[in-house]
């Protein structure tokens, strides 16, 4: 890790974690007691996050956030279970990805999330209850952001993700963007609402590596409301045309009546393994 304290023009020299940790998608987040938290996707299938208490100074030994089961998606589509990650405003962490540990014979991906108060003790991974673990959609690149005016049992969660209606999709497959919401630290959400597609494969930007809308998307708050920016390609009469897009209003979160499905971390499928998680990876 390198931090720079002139707003980015110059940056110290890298310096390793203790534990010389390997992996990528880095999200450093500041409690407010100025401990910085790194949760990231590890090489060994694993989510984890290291921590620095002294500006950067050192870093610690990566601690474990959460095993990866990753389903690969139709279609070839470029994507693995990189974490999305924010804080509620009593410093309390969130960290989200794709997996597919609750699905019978990993058969397609649900956006998981764990929390943690100090960045060590992480809770075990829960469902976000987008839809049945029986339904057959294909959940993936989450995008994931926490209200930092809530906190604790009042914290507001929005989630924005990609989805497959058909995990067994090959050619058929069918791009939409979903999103769904919590207004309390993730314990219940609201019923989820498309926000976008859907998109055939062939208006989806073809890369050496398959099709691609990015390996990552973000949501952000402003004003206790949320937004996001996603890909989305249009049919190509002539000219290829994917672009960037935002919701025409702002997002709002589920009220506290509305939230009616549970997340659950019971349920998860045992003896199965995942499929293979690290084929980006290994490409970068």
């Amino acid at each position: 890790m390198s931090t720079s304290t002139d707003g980015g023009l110059t940056w110290s020299t890298p310096i390793e974690t203790a534990g010389h940790d390997k992996g990528l998608g880095g999200q450093p987040l500041v409690q407010p007691d100025g401990t910085v938290v790194v949760p990231f996707e590890s090489l060994n299938q694993k989510i984890a996050a290291f921590l620095s208490k002294d500006g950067g100074a050192s870093w610690t030994k990566a601690v474990t956030i959460g095993s990866t089961r990753f389903h690969d998606v139709g279609g070839g589509l470029r994507t693995s279970p990189l974490p999305t990650a924010e804080i509620d405003g009593a410093g309390n962490i969130y960290v989200a990805w794709e997996d597919c540990r609750f699905r019978p014979h990993c058969a397609a991906n649900d956006i998981v999330f764990s929390k943690s108060s100090d960045g060590v003790r992480w809770s075990d991974p829960a469902r976000v209850p987008i839809d049945t673990v029986t339904s057959g959609v294909d959940h993936f690149i989450p995008g994931l952001a926490v209200d930092p005016a809530s906190s604790g049992a009042d914290a507001d969660l929005a989630l924005t993700y990609y989805f497959y209606p058909d995990a067994a999709c090959s050619s058929t497959c069918r791009l939409q963007v979903g999103y769904i919401s919590s207004p309390d630290g993730g314990a219940h959400w609201g019923d989820p609402i498309q926000l976008a597609g859907p998109m055939a494969l062939s208006e989806i930007a073809q890369t050496s590596q398959g099709p691609m809308v990015g390996d990552y998307i973000s949501t952000s708050f402003s004003g206790g409301r949320a937004t996001t920016v996603f890909a989305v390609g249009q049919p190509m009469p002539g000219a290829f045309d994917e672009a960037m897009y935002a919701p025409t209003t702002p997002l709002t979160v589920a009220s506290s009546a509305a939230a009616t499905r549970a997340s659950s971390s019971a349920g998860v499928v045992r003896g199965e393994e995942t499929a293979q998680a690290h084929q980006a990876l290994k490409r970068n």
